[in-house]
């Protein structure tokens, strides 16, 4: 459209933003757990809890994510609301790798690792399919957003 720009699509404010998270966690844990996840479908994302350690503390942290499913890996972004600095759990999982995933289904072990290269451009195009407006909206952040793969945990390992 000749010299038109293209628009940043709205972003919320930041304290919103974090208001939001507060209340999903509050719902989830006042409805004992009835309430905050959901599976995905192949046009939306689901939701689930991802349980870390802490880099600095040892102590259990937790975050709820959105995600899609690739065969059994489970499949988040490594962002923070579209806010610069990393997330947290992000920041864990990168320290110790092993977490535990809770699924509306139930929960499984998983090992956290960043999809890179052509596995990487697949699964971003895979979510943004089930994340409408993803690629406008990843123009607020300054580097690339780590896709994130969530592999089952075997036994041994």
């Amino acid at each position: 459209m000749g010299g038109m720009t293209e628009r940043k699509p709205f972003l919320p404010p930041r304290w919103f933003i974090r208001a939001a998270w507060v209340i999903h966690r509050a719902l989830y844990r006042l409805s004992g757990g009835r309430l905050g996840l959901r599976p995905p479908t192949e046009n939306k994302y689901g939701m689930f809890r991802l349980k870390t350690i802490g880099r600095k503390s040892g102590e259990e942290r937790i975050a709820i994510l959105g995600y899609i499913e690739d065969g059994p890996r489970l499949v988040t972004m490594a962002m923070n609301g579209w806010g610069e600095p990393e997330p947290a759990w992000w920041l864990n999982l990168q320290a110790n790798p092993n977490a535990t995933a809770e699924l509306p289904n139930g929960s499984r072990e998983v090992t956290g690792r960043v999809a890179t290269g052509d596995e990487r451009s697949r699964l971003w195009d895979k979510m943004a399919k089930a994340s409408s407006g993803l690629d406008q909206y990843a123009t607020y952040r300054s580097r690339e957003t780590a896709i994130v793969v969530l592999e089952p945990r075997t036994p041994n390992g």
